[in-house]
């Protein structure tokens, strides 16, 4: 084929995929809003990301294991195919798993923070605000098809143990599943659902179900008992109201944090760059009391501040207790019965265990909201937990300060204010990257450790750990701090922040490698890429 052909080709090939764009926008005139959300999804893709590889297309840079195909792992490894690193993903579910936790809830789950806050792969396209289960799964499946994952992708495969070989490449359990350059753990913190004993259980003569297994569930004109008070109850609550049940009660020990479902109050509050509880804390504390609590302020915790724990995002939890169809019951589980469940309901301030007074709470059936196993990460290597810089205490909380080719991405946290995939996991995946192909900015062990001394110094006043709690403010200022202390870096700027640029650092590392070579020392491609030797 002519050059001019081609370039006829490529252009006539734009421009349909133009024309099925346009076609499928929001009307301007009715839908204002979602039109301007609409052509900012579709700038996104086509400036942010990466190309994707041709079917017969060989990748020939670092290669890179990533363990988990959930959202994090799925676009993890679409930024590394995309800007031309070979990747493997090991799964232990099956194909069915694809997409992580929520691949595990009810149908009926959707997201709680606006869908501008949770764009995890620039070609990422929402139809609305929140999203339902099946939406974020098909976008999911739609990333891993587009960078030509299913190739890459073992399922039924459990990530047991990674180490290394004598050439310092990471072997995924075993050398028959190759060897490799960097390592993306990307297990996430929710595992299989957590199914507590509680006294009594068996006495109860109606079924206890989990929060994430109510999908088919009949429970129309029904009474929901729902233990637990966090993200999970907020699940049972929706599955609930969905299916017309008469009456919510839902049981928490301690009071939580509820904040709207305003993607421009959850920005704000993320934008607290100091990532903790400061002298300032009490202005959208009191806020939130006043203008979105109202008359449920004794609901509001007094014992612990907004920047403390990971709040609940629903503003419907608000207007289903103002109705009755739910009620709130701050108490200690007793015991179930054959219709209930015992409870000693406390007053507000009373801590968990303090005196209260004896209320039986019946219901037709019981939804244990308590939330999911955390996924551990023994399988990497021994050193990684060294104590004081074990989890989540690691360079920008996801790199072990002792081998800096891998990164824990959206695994090591606890808890948190700000977006859930938007940027930072693509951010994190070029970071490595980063460091696998340019050895003059990969941290040594004694750096990274003391970016963890510093950033516990600048946060020794807060009510948690350092790395307990974060913001998502907090999350860029670590990032820029990482680009900015190392002038090796700079050249690389636009490539960790934007995905743009990579082939102009990567004739700059080419050019360094003649001035190492002539010192004596060896080549950016050649040693282990696990050891740093820069700041």
């Amino acid at each position: 084929m002519a050059p001019h052909d081609s370039v006829t080709e490529y252009w006539a090939g734009f421009g349909s995929k133009v024309r099925r764009q346009v076609k499928g926008l929001a009307n301007p005139f009715f839908h204002p809003f979602l039109f301007v959300f609409e052509i900012f999804q579709w700038l996104a893709d086509i400036i942010f990301s990466p190309t994707p590889p041709g079917p017969s297309e060989h990748l020939s840079r670092p290669k890179v294991a990533v363990i988990g195909a959930g959202i994090t792992g799925v676009t993890s490894a679409a930024h590394c195919v995309g800007h031309g690193f070979d990747v493997a993903i090991f799964e232990a579910g099956d194909k069915n798993s694809l997409g992580g936790i929520w691949s595990k809830v009810n149908n009926t789950s959707s997201l709680q923070i606006h869908s501008f806050m949770y764009r995890f792969h620039p070609s990422v396209k929402w139809d609305h605000g929140y999203p339902d289960r099946q939406q974020i799964i098909s976008q999911v499946k739609q990333v891993w098809d587009r960078y030509g994952l299913d190739m890459r992708t073992k399922f039924n495969t459990k990530v047991d143990k990674i180490y290394q070989d004598e050439k310092g490449r990471w072997i995924v359990n075993n050398p028959a599943n190759g060897r490799f350059e960097g390592v993306v753990a990307a297990i996430g913190t929710c595992g299989d659902p957590k199914m507590p004993k509680m006294d009594g259980m068996e006495k109860y003569k109606n079924k206890i179900y989990h929060s994430s297994q109510l999908t088919g569930v009949d429970a129309k004109d029904k009474t929901m008992i729902v233990i637990g008070g966090g993200a999970s109850a907020v699940e049972a609550l929706e599955y609930a109201s969905e299916e017309g049940a008469s009456k919510i009660y839902i049981l928490s020990r301690s009071d939580k944090w509820i904040i709207p479902r305003n993607w421009v109050i959850d920005i704000l509050l993320s934008l607290n760059i100091w990532g903790q509880e400061t002298i300032f804390s009490f202005i959208p504390e009191t806020l939130l009391k006043k203008f979105f609590y109202r008359d449920l302020q004794d609901l509001a915790p007094n014992d612990k501040g907004v920047f403390q724990d990971t709040p609940m995002v629903n503003s419907d939890v608000m207007d289903k207790l103002r109705s009755g169809e739910a009620e709130w019951v701050r108490c200690d589980i007793e015991t179930f019965t054959e219709t209930g469940i015992l409870v000693n309901k406390r007053d507000k301030g009373v801590p968990k265990g303090g005196p209260g007074r004896h209320v039986n709470i019946e219901g037709d059936m019981i939804v244990m909201a308590t939330g999911y196993k955390r996924p551990q990460l023994d399988f990497l290597p021994e050193d990684c937990f060294t104590e004081p810089y074990g989890p989540p205490n690691w360079y920008l909380q996801t790199f072990p300060p002792q081998h800096p080719s891998i990164s824990a991405i959206n695994c090591t946290y606890l808890s948190a204010i700000g977006t859930v995939g938007n940027w930072h996991i693509g951010i994190y995946t070029r970071i490595l990257l980063m460091f696998l192909v340019d050895p003059l900015t990969r941290p040594s062990t004694f750096w990274m450790e003391r970016w963890i001394d510093m950033t516990k110094v600048l946060k020794a006043t807060a009510p948690t750990g350092a790395f307990d709690f974060f913001t998502y403010l907090e999350l860029l200022w670590w990032f820029s701090f990482c680009v900015t202390v190392n002038p090796f870096r700079w050249k690389w700027a636009f490539f960790v922040f934007f995905g743009l640029g990579y082939a102009l650092p990567k004739h700059i590392v080419a050019a360094e490698d003649k001035v190492r070579n002539g010192m004596g020392h060896s080549k950016a491609a050649e040693g282990s890429r696990d050891v740093g030797t820069s700041f």
